[in-house]
């Protein structure tokens, strides 16, 4: 069954661990957990695990790469719409924050993401669609339609 008005996209990437010292995964404390993110003909994104659990702070952990989807996916959304509504936006910064709680059998999971825009648009008179245009691009965002908490927006509008 195809539905006329669903098009579908496939995204896919390769995750190569590379932190192994030699004896591989034989305890905890034995193995890196650094890794390569790739796809063809893009530069590669170095990662590992959170610096809590092991990992090494210089390279993206996937916590923070959730967040920073999330908060890329909003902000191409809101550019879009601001185009559309005739909103012109001069400047886009967010500084978002994501909040993951542990449990005591080391699971857990993200409680809420935070997004926290702040955008210029070249005249006042565009604050209050401006502001309006997050709540439409929060419900249009693939990857905040896709996760099971809350990513709540506190954005800010100022004029260049």
């Amino acid at each position: 069954m195809h539905d006329e008005g669903v098009h579908t996209h496939t995204y896919s990437v390769a995750t190569v661990w590379t932190g192994n010292r030699g004896p591989g995964t034989t305890g905890a404390r034995d193995y890196d957990r650094d890794h390569t993110v790739s796809i063809h003909g893009k530069p590669n994104l170095f990662g590992s695990a959170d610096p809590s659990f092991r990992g090494d702070s210089a390279k993206w952990n996937p916590e923070e790469m959730l967040v920073a989807s999330l908060s890329a996916c909003h902000m191409l959304w809101y550019l879009g719409l601001s185009a559309a509504a005739g909103v012109v936006v001069t400047d886009y910064r967010d500084f978002p924050t994501g909040c993951m709680s542990e449990e005591s059998d080391g699971g857990g999971q993200f409680t809420e993401v935070v997004l926290t825009p702040v955008v210029t648009v070249s005249d006042p008179s565009m604050f209050e669609e401006a502001l309006r245009l997050h709540h439409d691009a929060s419900s249009k965002c693939f990857i905040a339609r896709s996760v099971n908490f809350p990513v709540r927006h506190q954005p800010k509008v100022v004029a260049a």
